[in-house]
């Protein structure tokens, strides 16, 4: 099998993610990670390994050994990182959001068509096992038509007013936090696994914590929750805690969902509710091996993630045996193990997000706010 080099820029939660799915793959190296300092460029790379490191990502972009680049920096940087690397003639896996709005969102999926870069729009949630058995039960019709859905992505690392990081400031992170950043996960999913795209919207934003006391040194995402400094900046906020949505799916279903990061208990619960004319499906991302699959005239199931008695096209997504569990670092590996096939053979199939699907996702983020500023149902275009 041919060996891929590959480059990380950005050194945080999420470059220390991609680093470990990149390696479980056996087939691509990691030859140079670039931070926003030396120093934080080399250190990360002491840590995973990795011989090169540099502050300056445009290094990278020069090397024609180097094919293909993770971005994971904050959002602000992914449009001009990721248009520079398509230019430069690499493939790029880059983080979600993937711009901060539509108009670069869609110079990146124009820039792509022209230059034939493999780009590919982290949206790894897809690729647990139970979502993609959700998505082959609703193809072969086993729900019958979807008539509702509804869920929550709910989370508590930034409960109180001394958590922060820098997806709260809107200059690196965009005009939505909460619904930004883990709505978009849940957006994405539903309209995934059911085939139906999100028509028609209302929403309602919150910020509860209108200042934050933001540390006066760096910490990584999720630290907070454990890090007490002595010494803070008290800030204003200007992104939202919560946001609760309405929507239409498709011609006729509906459904609703609500994210926050102010949910005490809830460390990272991402749960789908479909329910169709014949059955409905509940999944919960906590507890990621299981689906729930409820029965109008008989008793309720609770199917255990078992590669034998998923379908043929969710059985590719789980590596391991039944009562083996299978979790978030595997959901990486399944989206880079579908990039990196498509780097190395032009000719495969996409068999993962694009930027194209980035680019759906932030009309749909667009719409979130003007319907939340005009209070009222909004039509998406999509």
């Amino acid at each position: 099998m041919a060996r891929i080099r590959t480059a990380i820029i950005g050194t945080g939660f999420m470059g220390a993610v991609h680093a470990e799915g990149i390696r479980r793959l056996g087939n691509v190296d990691i030859a140079c990670i670039a931070g926003l300092t030396d120093e934080l460029a080399s250190g990360f790379a002491r840590q995973i390994g990795v011989e090169k490191s540099t502050s300056d990502y445009k290094t990278v972009l020069a090397d024609p050994t180097i094919q293909a680049v993770h971005v994971c920096t904050p959002n602000a940087l992914h449009y001009p990182i990721s248009k520079e690397a398509m230019e430069a003639g690499k493939a790029v896996l880059c983080e979600k959001p993937l711009a901060l709005d539509v108009t670069q969102a869609q110079d990146l999926v124009d820039t792509a068509a022209r230059t034939g870069s493999v780009n590919c729009l982290n949206h790894n949630l897809r690729y647990y096992p139970i979502p993609q058995q959700i998505r082959e039960m609703i193809a072969a019709g086993e729900l019958g038509d979807i008539l509702s859905v509804q869920g929550t992505y709910a989370q508590d690392w930034l409960l109180y007013d001394t958590d922060y990081n820098w997806r709260i400031e809107r200059k690196d992170n965009g005009a939505l936090r909460a619904v930004g950043d883990i709505g978009s996960h849940w957006m994405d999913m539903i309209q995934h696994v059911t085939g139906l795209k999100i028509t028609a919207l209302c929403a309602d934003l919150a910020t509860f914590h209108k200042t934050r006391k933001k540390p006066k040194m760096a910490i990584d995402a999720f630290a907070g929750k454990t890090f007490t400094p002595d010494d803070y900046d008290e800030v204003p906020i200007d992104t939202e805690d919560y946001g609760a949505v309405l929507l239409h799916l498709g011609d006729r279903a509906r459904g609703a969902f609500t994210v926050t990061q102010l949910a005490a208990g809830c460390k990272n619960r991402f749960q789908i509710e479909i329910f169709g004319t014949k059955c409905g499906v509940i999944w919960n991302q906590e507890r990621p091996n299981e689906l729930w699959i409820g029965e109008r005239n008989a008793a309720n199931k609770l199917l255990l993630k078992d590669p034998s008695l998923l379908g043929p096209k969710a059985r590719t997504y789980a590596s391991l045996p039944g009562g083996h569990n299978e979790g978030y670092a595997d959901t990486h590996k399944n989206v880079y193990r579908a990039f990196y096939r498509k780097v190395a053979d032009p000719s495969a199939a996409v068999e993962y997000p694009t930027f194209q699907d980035g680019l759906l996702g932030m009309k749909l983020l667009e719409k979130i706010v003007e319907s939340d500023l005009k209070r009222c149902w909004v039509e998406t275009g999509i």
